[in-house]
């Protein structure tokens, strides 16, 4: 019987047959020791991607047949989108499996923000969605920041259980995997996951065995149609995506004004008000200030070129405006989150604003962050 061979940095099934099919891989290639898919060496060698997405009905499968294991999990989010990447219905699936919350990307907040209070509001926002972790570390992947907490609790804690890393799209699991073994430096230290920005990277679980016998997988992340990541091309997305710390604009609003996030998002100040709007976003996304009496006439006229991104050919194809009204107390400052793009923090006096983006795209209120 012919051995089924996996890629190693997606976990696609490898076939010699159909370029143009998932999993495939030239005849040549199958020789070497270390097989990676057609597809995976492009991300790797020349950042292009073909993307790609799973069924939802094989994403719940692989989440559902964690539940019939005995397991230790990791739930990774991106503490840049925690609301559009948090899995609050993870224990359904999991059963009584332990886990573990890992916030990632905490490299893209300002060096004056305090992690414990990040951290202690991450632990009451989760346990007011029904999650309730043994632990929570907030991590950087990408620095390297954190991880070694992260080893040390699974060490002591997960026993002879295997250990699933869980999340949704682009919230850093595979870099997270890649960073776990090179530092604990097991047998595969070689092995790397196919790591890039664009949603639907790893198509089926990897396993990766540590020393003690036990594996650490990787499984596909989880599509939530809410965020602007699953909606945009890949040029959009890597202007969407933080990569560097995040430099706060302050905005200090009198009466009826719009601010543009490019041409992605449009916020409203109603009425003759003063109020201060800091914008939390990716730095390469512009942000253009105008008399709200302007912003229809200045949204058709330059989304796509000034407004931008998205493309004008992007722009096209995206689902029109959608109005979210909100109705700004005045006591407490609160964060407005546009999924997948970043948040704008308001206080000030008594105010509404109005958030429009796409159709589709969520949007909503919660307790300031920073």
């Amino acid at each position: 019987m012919t051995e089924i061979k996996y890629c190693e940095g997606c976990g696609a099934t490898l076939q010699t047959t159909d370029p143009t099919k998932v999993g495939y891989i030239p005849p040549s290639a199958l020789e070497k020791e270390h097989k990676i898919c057609q597809r995976c060496f492009r991300i790797k060698n020349y950042n292009e991607v073909i993307p790609l997405q799973m069924d939802e009905d094989e994403f719940l499968e692989i989440l559902h047949s964690i539940g019939n294991t005995d397991s230790f999990v990791v739930q990774i989010v991106d503490l840049f989108d925690i609301d559009g990447t948090l899995i609050a219905g993870l224990p359904r699936f999991i059963g009584k499996n332990p886990y573990i919350l890992v916030a990632n990307k905490i490299d893209l907040f300002p060096k004056s923000v305090n992690h414990q209070k990040i951290k202690h509001w991450l632990k009451k926002y989760v346990n007011e969605h029904g999650l309730y972790p043994e632990e929570i570390f907030l991590v950087s992947a990408e620095k390297n920041i954190g991880l070694l907490d992260v080893i040390r609790y699974l060490e002591r804690e997960k026993g002879k259980r295997d250990v699933f890393v869980v999340g949704a799209t682009n919230v850093g699991k595979s870099s997270f995997i890649n960073r776990i073994i090179s530092i604990i430096k097991g047998k595969h230290e070689h092995f790397a996951l196919t790591t890039s920005r664009y949603p639907g990277t790893t198509l089926n679980v990897v396993r990766i065995p540590f020393i003690d016998g036990t594996d650490m997988i990787d499984t596909p992340g989880i599509v939530n149609h809410k965020r602007f990541s699953e909606w945009v091309d890949p040029k959009s997305l890597k202007a969407i995506i933080p990569n560097k710390t995040v430099k706060p604009k302050v905005y200090q609003l009198k009466g009826d004004q719009t601010l543009f996030w490019g041409g992605l998002a449009r916020i409203d100040q109603v009425g003759e008000t003063k109020n201060n709007f800091v914008c939390y976003l990716a730095n390469a996304i512009p942000i253009h200030r105008t008399k709200r009496v302007n912003a229809d006439e200045i949204y058709q006229k330059h989304l796509g070129e000034l407004l931008q991104p998205p493309t004008l050919k992007e722009a096209n194809q995206l689902p029109p405006l959608t109005k979210h009204s909100f109705r700004f107390t005045g006591r407490n400052k609160v964060d407005i989150v546009i999924s997948g793009l970043g948040w704008v923090a308001v206080d000030g006096e008594p105010t509404t604003i109005d958030i429009y983006v796409p159709k589709g795209i969520g949007v909503h209120l919660r307790e300031a962050l920073i």
